[in-house]
């Protein structure tokens, strides 16, 4: 079961920002003990990889500060953070940290699942982002992105720890996930049915 917790930490962790997760993991597994990836994934810890994660991160974390560039840059991550999820709970789920000792005990031979797992958690907590956003930038006038941004940053990296460090919390983050996505769709539809008087009403008075 804490297989699938870290896998899940992970794969939330990169629908938030795709590249902190892998580097997470990369890092703590080159430099540390706290995670011992399999042979299969441990391309994630080479220090071309690590760099090239680093200067992914660095160019996600300024576009995804700036209105307008967060949405473009959402488009684009419409495929890559799902990916990236499928890759994080794949290699999460699937190695050893210091509370998984047999984590191929879980999923058995189908080593296709953590993936197809992942990239369906990574895709819905992206799909709550990205719909949240505009809401973000509506009622602020802009000014919210980077603070919501920073936000989900520090939210990607506190689970990316968790779910390596101690699992089961992953399931307080999840919940808070949860609430944040019920917000956001709340959100929308009372902004939805508040424009609906005014447009009515412009529309009448244009033809009446």
């Amino acid at each position: 079961m804490l297989e699938a917790l870290t896998g899940s930490g992970l794969a939330a962790s990169a629908g938030l920002n795709a590249y902190i997760p892998l580097l997470t993991m990369g890092l703590l597994a080159r430099y540390t003990d706290a995670i011992n990836l399999p042979s299969g994934w441990q391309w994630l810890s080479n220090g071309w990889v690590v760099a090239i994660l680093a200067l992914l991160l660095a160019v996600e974390v300024v576009a995804d500060k700036i209105p307008v560039v967060d949405h473009v840059n959402d488009i684009v991550q419409t495929v890559v953070r799902p990916t990236a999820g499928g890759l994080a709970f794949g290699a999460g789920s699937s190695s050893e940290t210091v509370t998984v000792s047999d984590p191929g005990a879980f999923f058995g031979s189908h080593q296709w699942v953590p993936v197809a797992a992942g990239v369906v958690i990574a895709l819905c907590v992206h799909g709550v982002k990205a719909a949240s956003r505009p809401v973000v930038n509506a009622t602020t006038a802009g000014v919210g992105a980077p603070v919501a941004s920073t936000a989900e940053d520090f939210g990607s990296v506190v689970l990316s720890l968790l779910a390596i460090l101690l699992p089961v919390l992953v399931l307080l983050g999840l919940a808070l996930l949860v609430l944040g996505g019920w917000w956001v769709i709340r959100r929308r539809r009372r902004r939805k049915r508040e424009r609906r008087p005014v447009e009515g009403v412009g529309t009448g008075r244009l033809f009446g």
